[in-house]
C-alpha cells in the first residue's frame, strides 16, 4: 500500500470531500505505475505559462475544482493550447466561465497537461460492489460504453490471464487486433494497467474509480491515462 495515496485520500476526507481532484487522482496512479499523461498544477497565468514551457507545448487545460464535475459544460477545459499567449488567454478564460457558471465554485487551480497523441480509446474503471467487494471493468471508449455497453468485468485481484481474458472478450476486441485499417494495440499495456488499478482498488478506500479514455497506441508504444476519477469510500 502506497502511504503516499493514504495521505491525500486523507487530505481529501479533512476537506470534506469524496471526489479527488484530477491531479490527485493522477498523483495516485502514478504511484502504482500506471502510465498517466505529464501534468502540472498553475495558480496564477504567469506560473501557467511557466508549466507549459517545462511540459511542451501543445498543451491541455482543465479547471480543478471540488464544485465541479463536469469540466467541459462549463467551459474548464481547452485543448491545443500552442503558445505562451495562448496559455494567459486560456487561462483567463476557464477562470471567467466557471465563475459565470457556477459563481460559487471554488477553483484551486488550473491543471497544464501534455496534449498526448490520439490512441484508440478504452477504458478501466473499478467499483467496490456490496456483494462482490472491489470489481475491475475494461471496456473501449467513446461509443462502444456510451452505446453499446460493451465492457467485462472481473472480480479483484486481477492476474496477467484473467486481465488478458477481460481485452480478449468485449465485442470490439478485434479493433485492438487491428482490424479495418487500425493498428495492432499494445495489449500488453492494456494488461499491465488493469492489473494495476486492481491492485489500487485492493489497496485504498476507493468506491468508484474512472480511467476515461485510456488511449491505447501501436504494439510496443504503450497506453497512456488522459482523464482519471476516483471516488472514496
Amino acid at each position: 500500500m502506497s502511504q503516499r495515496a493514504i495521505e491525500i485520500i486523507e487530505r481529501a476526507r479533512r476537506e470534506g470531500r469524496k471526489v479527488l481532484l484530477e491531479p490527485e487522482a493522477k498523483t495516485i496512479c502514478s504511484f502504482y505505475n500506471v502510465p498517466v499523461t505529464v501534468f502540472d498544477v498553475a495558480k496564477s497565468s504567469e506560473e501557467a505559462v511557466e508549466k507549459a514551457k517545462r511540459i511542451g507545448f501543445p498543451v491541455v487545460m482543465k479547471i480543478i475544482s471540488p464544485d465541479i464535475i463536469h469540466k467541459s459544460d462549463v467551459g474548464g477545459v481547452f485543448v491545443n493550447v500552442k503558445n505562451e499567449e495562448e496559455v494567459i488567454t486560456t487561462y483567463n478564460k476557464i477562470v471567467e466561465n466557471v465563475k459565470q457558471a457556477v459563481p460559487k465554485a471554488r477553483i484551486y487551480g488550473i491543471l497544464i497537461q501534455e496534449m498526448a497523441p490520439q490512441g484508440v480509446e478504452t477504458i478501466v474503471g473499478g467499483i467496490r460492489d456490496p456483494q462482490f467487494g472491489p470489481t475491475i471493468m475494461f471496456g473501449l471508449g467513446g461509443i462502444f460504453v456510451e452505446i453499446l455497453k460493451d465492457v467485462s468485468f472481473r472480480i479483484a485481484p486481477v492476474d496477467k490471464d484473467e486481465a488478458l481474458e477481460m481485452i480478449q472478450e468485449i465485442k470490439g476486441y478485434p479493433i485492438l487486433q487491428g482490424y479495418r485499417g487500425y493498428y495492432k494495440a499494445d495489449i500488453g499495456s492494456l494488461v499491465d494497467i488493469i492489473m494495476k488499478v486492481s491492485n489500487m482498488l485492493m489497496d485504498l478506500p476507493i468506491s468508484q474509480l474512472d480511467l476515461n479514455p485510456v488511449f491505447v497506441y501501436e504494439e510496443g508504444k504503450g497506453a497512456k491515462v488522459i482523464d482519471a476519477r476516483v471516488v472514496l469510500e
